[in-house]
C-alpha cells in the first residue's frame, strides 16, 4: 500500500529556536498513527506543517503525492484532502451547529445545499447529536462542540484526519464521548494522525506510536503493546512513568 502522507527531512524553526529537527515519517492509507511526547516537543507544530498552517523551513511534506506549499495557491485545494480538529473547536458562535458544518462544503466545494444538509444530519446522528442541529455552540457542552468539530471535518471527505490534543480543554467526564467517536472513526478505516496525552486511548487506537522529544522522533513502534510495556529508549521510559494508562 502506498504512502498517503510522506514527510522527508522536515525542519522548522522560530528564529534560533529549532522546533522540528529532520523529521521523517510516512503514513499509509487507513493507518492510525498516534504521536505522544512532553509539552513543547513539536507535536502540534508538526501537525500544522502537514496542513500548511506553518511554513516549512526545510524538507518536504506531501499528501497523496502533492507537496504541501503554504505560500502557493495550490494549498487551498490540498487542504481539502486534510481534515483538522483543534483543541479549541474553532466553531462560529453566531451560526447554528448545522450552519457550521455545511459552510465549507457549500462555499469551498460548491456542493448542493440540500445534499450537504442531508449528509450533515446523517453524520450528526452517528455521533449522537442530530437533535442539536439547530443549537448554537454556546448551548453545547465541550464534548458536544468537539464532536461537531469532528463532523465538520468529516463532511469534507478528507483523505487524512489530523487531531491536535482534542480532549485537552474538556472536563474529564466529557473526554470519553469524544474519544469514543475517534475510536469508531479508526475502526471505519479512516487515516488518522493523532496528537494526544490520553495514554489509554493511544494504546487502544494506534496502529503505530511515534514518540517525540525536543523536536525529534526518539522512538517509533508498530508493536503498540510492547511500546507501552517495554519501551526501547530511556527517554520514553521516563516519559511513560509519569502516566497511568492501564
Amino acid at each position: 500500500m502506498s504512502d498517503l502522507v510522506k514527510v522527508k527531512h522536515l525542519h522548522k524553526e522560530y528564529g534560533k529556536n529549532v522546533v522540528l529537527k529532520d523529521i521523517n515519517l510516512s503514513v499509509k492509507k487507513g493507518e492510525v498513527v498516534v504521536i505522544i511526547g512532553p509539552s513543547g516537543c513539536g507535536k502540534s507544530t508538526f501537525l500544522r506543517c502537514l496542513n500548511g498552517l506553518e511554513n516549512i523551513d526545510g524538507g518536504v511534506v506531501a499528501i497523496d503525492g502533492l507537496p504541501v506549499e503554504p505560500q502557493k495557491s495550490s494549498i487551498y485545494k490540498l487542504r481539502q484532502k486534510i481534515g483538522m480538529v483543534f483543541q479549541s473547536y474553532e466553531l462560529f458562535p453566531h451560526k447554528t451547529v448545522l450552519e457550521n458544518i455545511i459552510l465549507s462544503p457549500i462555499k469551498v466545494q460548491k456542493r448542493n445545499r440540500d445534499d450537504a444538509v442531508r449528509e450533515a444530519i446523517e453524520l450528526l446522528d452517528k455521533v449522537g447529536l442530530a437533535d442539536k442541529k439547530d443549537s448554537y455552540p454556546r448551548q453545547l457542552s465541550g464534548g458536544q462542540k468537539q464532536r461537531v468539530a469532528i463532523v465538520r471535518a468529516l463532511i469534507m471527505h478528507p483523505e487524512v484526519l489530523l487531531f491536535d490534543e482534542v480532549t485537552a480543554a474538556l472536563d474529564p467526564e466529557m473526554v470519553h464521548e469524544v474519544l469514543q467517536t475517534m475510536l469508531e472513526l479508526a475502526k471505519s478505516g479512516s487515516t488518522m494522525i493523532i496528537v494526544t496525552h490520553e495514554m489509554a486511548f493511544a494504546k487502544a487506537v494506534a496502529d503505530r506510536i511515534v514518540f517525540f522529544d525536543q523536536g525529534d522522533i526518539v522512538e517509533e513502534s508498530k508493536d503498540v503493546k510492547a511500546f507501552f510495556e517495554k519501551p526501547e529508549t530511556d527517554r520514553a521510559k521516563r516519559f511513560l512513568k509519569t502516566f497511568s494508562y492501564e
